[in-house]
């Protein structure tokens, strides 16, 4: 057996390299000395206390006499030398002693326990059974079909997913423990199904026991978030996660990466990290082949709320309905709006390629340089052709297109329907990167980094991995990664290798995740889309960290119904965010220490948060909350000046802070003089408040009082002034003279006087009686009060004027 030689070879070795110490503790020794050391047997009691003392001082090798090289002849001599001068008790403080004793006694220790280890070993290879190979039953065979079929189905976006859950269940009645995971994790997340957090974790506790890392990693999530009848443990998260990841899941080995990266429950270890994050980022590479990898949309709901932006398929439509009027840019940018995918739409190949032909018959390079890449990647709706690719790359590559003059590149480089030739391929990398195109960049330095065709030279390719990394191309990414991590070209790096990785590890299919909770918000589907970033925010990206805290801290999630609990989690999610270098993450994380909110209230932190976004992200909001607390002395000293500086900075780095910002000034200035006059001779004003407290109830009668008489002052009725009566002016057209006999004019003068007089009082008509008994006059009063009376008293003077008239009209003349 092999075991038994390599334990044979494992004992000789260490037999070395006990030999080696004993040779380091006795000191510099002759070659026949050494030999002798290793050949005589050791005994406690016999032995010399040469064997095991050393003057390692550096005033005992200054005062000792030069020693020529010792011969085989004087070796036994130099001994005695050596023997002599350790006994000398000059030097006896000075020694480091080891005694010969304890030395075999330890040694005689580890024979005895490598002895019982090997029989141990023996032991357990003797019941252990050779692993025979089972043949897969038909049903077997045909729930691996199922299965298989059902996750590819997953993982297309326009697959009906139904579809893809009845051949889970059918798998799963199969037995087949991945089916069964599958399922368990549909109805913890509310994929395609409602919830069931029980069933769930029941499934995942049973399939744990059969060793399904997929029911690990379910395991570690329901600890860590707290759902399923399970309370939250960290221990018991990290224990499944960790056995989820020896068992080469994608997931959890992230999660254990992100958690040694940041000492979450775990001690800090940049190496262990870097050993998670680059099994991952190798999974992610390989599945790279032409493009750059799946687009990752990340969208924060917290910046969305305060930044509303326009909605994409408002712009689709408008590039839309340009692209059908025959608009050659528009065509192209849709094309590439498909090609990729974004987040109103979805990827489509088969749009993408009607677009880009449209371009392409127009005349326009990027549109055959595109067609070019689509026939070289091959899709779902579209086969690889070699050919066709060659054809449109070489037209793009006429008219100076860098995507072409890639591809044809590439093509060259790999021999993809025509000969290799890497002289050709770095020729037009070369042409492309100049122009800034991302594949050139990348593609040149991948030629000179592996010396493919080129000298190796690791600055060039360094240089062009930074330049493809601005571009943020993923392949470049893993590049530099493997760069730093073994310092190639460059000082190794362990925390730049690690970025790099999780960035790589961060865009693998996975991802896809993130738009899938995106889309179930925009749906009102919040408790799916909690779950969702949940889940993503334990494997480490930020923005789902952000997205559940966000969720948790508007009350929009009802998975947990105590709100105590949301402000817990929510705190810890914030924390997380906010240490991957998130500014609002850190200044809601301040708000959260500043107000208690799931943690005990905290100025010092809360400032120090405050201060940190302000300064690395130039927050306005963080600038504008540590303004306040300087202007308060919540947690630092109080300082007016440096609140004004910041209430400033807040104003100029971001115009929706203009308004609460000139508030805020305002404030501080009446502050200003408030404290101005408690330094004036009038600061007596401001020792009146015990008394004004001990009496405050009738001052606040007098006020009321006061206030009250002013009210009935300035509302009392206004009066008009009695204006003196005018008196009448005779009218030539008003006067009448009738002849009546005298018996008959001092009744009709005094009744006429009586009928007058009440008709004046209530119309406003004044008629006078003149003093001969044989004439009557009558007048209207022109007033100004009488202009403005009722029309009843108008009309009737009018009919009175008129009955006037007709009557002197009807008289006869005195002089007649």
């Amino acid at each position: 057996m092999r075991l038994p030689s390599m334990m044979s070879i494992l004992l000789l070795l260490f037999l070395q390299c006990s030999q080696l110490l004993r040779a380091e503790l006795q000191g510099p020794l002759s070659d026949i000395a050494s030999a002798t050391a290793t050949t005589e047997p050791t005994d406690a009691h016999s032995q010399p206390n040469t064997e095991g003392d050393e003057i390692t001082t550096a005033e005992k090798d200054a005062k000792a006499p030069p020693i020529d090289p010792p011969s085989s002849a004087t070796a036994p001599g130099s001994n005695d030398r050596k023997a002599a001068k350790l006994k000398d008790t000059e030097f006896a403080p000075r020694t480091k002693v080891m005694p010969a004793a304890l030395f075999e006694r330890l040694w005689n220790d580890s024979l005895l326990k490598q002895q019982k280890l090997k029989a141990q070993i023996e032991a357990i290879e003797a019941r252990i059974k050779p692993a025979e190979i089972t043949e897969l039953t038909p049903e077997q065979i045909e729930a691996q079909g199922f299965y298989e079929n059902a996750m590819e189905m997953l993982a297309k976006p326009r697959s009906d997913k139904r579809v893809a859950l009845t051949l889970l269940r059918k798998a799963a009645a199969f037995n087949h423990l991945k089916a069964r995971a599958e399922l368990a994790w549909s109805m913890l997340l509310g994929h395609w199904m409602p919830f069931d957090f029980h069933h769930a974790a029941e499934e995942f506790e049973t399939l744990a026991k059969e060793g399904v890392p997929e029911a690990h990693l379910g395991l570690g999530f329901l600890y860590s978030v707290g759902v399923g009848g399970k309370n939250v443990s960290q221990p018991l998260a990290l224990l499944h996660y960790t056995l989820a990841a020896l068992g080469d899941n994608t997931l959890a080995q992230m999660a254990m990466g992100y958690r040694y990266l940041y000492g979450i429950n775990v001690p800090t270890s940049c190496e262990k990290s870097l050993i998670q994050y680059k099994r991952v980022a190798k999974k992610v590479a390989s599945k790279i082949t032409f493009a750059n990898g799946p687009i990752v949309h990340r969208v924060r709901l917290l910046d969305e709320l305060e930044n509303p932006g326009s909605h994409e398929t408002e712009i689709v439509d408008y590039y839309q309905l340009l692209a059908d009027k025959g608009d050659v840019q528009s065509q192209v940018g849709l094309g590439q709006l498909y090609y990729q995918g974004g987040k109103a739409i979805q990827q489509d190949h088969q749009k993408a390629l009607e677009y880009f032909t449209l371009a392409a018959n127009a005349g326009n390079a990027i549109g055959f340089a595109f067609l070019g890449k689509l026939y070289l990647e091959g899709s779902e709706q579209i086969k690889a052709d070699n050919e066709t690719a060659f054809k449109y790359f070489s037209k793009a590559s006429e008219m100076g297109d860098p995507v072409g003059q890639s591809g044809l590149g590439l093509m060259y480089l790999k021999g993809l329907g025509v000969p290799k030739d890497s002289i050709k391929a770095l020729s037009y990398f070369t042409q492309a990167a100049d122009q800034g195109w991302v594949d050139g960049q990348l593609q040149l330095g991948t030629m000179y980094f592996t010396g493919n065709g080129v000298k190796t030279d690791y600055k060039l390719a360094l240089k062009y991995f930074n330049l493809a990394t601005q571009s943020g191309h993923v392949l470049a990414y893993y590049n530099l990664g493997i760069m730093h991590a073994y310092g190639m070209g460059m000082l190794r790096s362990c925390p730049a290798a690690v970025e790099f990785f999780k960035n790589v590890a961060e865009r693998g299919r996975w991802s896809s995740r993130l738009m899938h909770a995106y889309s179930d918000y925009k749906q009102n589907r919040v408790d799916e889309a909690y779950m969702q970033y949940s889940l993503m925010a334990e494997v480490g990206y930020e923005v789902a960290q952000s997205n559940a805290a966000f969720l948790l801290d508007r009350e929009e999630v009802h998975v947990f119904n105590d709100r105590h609990e949301d402000l817990i989690r929510a705190f810890y999610y914030w924390k997380r965010a906010a240490n991957q270098g998130y500014s609002a993450a850190q200044v809601k994380l301040g708000d959260y220490y500043y107000y208690g909110w799931g943690t005990k209230t905290d100025f010092e932190t809360a400032a120090a948060l405050y201060r940190k976004a302000s300064d690395q992200q130039y927050n306005a909001q963080a600038m504008f909350n540590l303004g306040y607390m300087h202007e308060q002395g919540l947690g630092m000293k109080k300082d007016w000046h440096l609140a004004k500086r910041l209430y400033d900075l807040a104003a100029e780095t971001n115009s929706d802070a203009k308004v609460p910002v000139a508030i805020a000034l305002f404030k501080l200035q009446m502050l200003a003089k408030i404290e101005s006059i408690k330094q004036s001779p009038y600061r007596f004003i401001f020792f009146l408040d015990e008394n004004i407290a001990a009496n405050w109830d009738l001052y606040m009668i007098t006020i009321l009082t006061l206030l009250l008489g002013i009210i009935m002052y300035t509302r009392r009725p206004f009066q008009q002034v009695d204006q003196p009566a005018q008196p009448p002016q005779p009218l030539a057209n008003d006067i009448a003279a009738v002849p009546v006999n005298a018996a008959q004019a001092v009744p009709l003068a005094t009744a006429a006087a009586t009928a007058t007089t009440a008709t004046a009082s209530s119309s406003g008509t004044t008629i006078v009686t003149g003093e001969s008994s044989t004439s009557i006059t009558t007048t209207t009063a022109t007033t100004s009060s009488s202009e403005t009376s009722t029309p009843t008293a108008t009309t009737s003077s009018s009919s009175a004027g008129t009955s006037s008239s007709s009557s002197s009209s009807n008289t006869l003349d005195p002089t007649d």
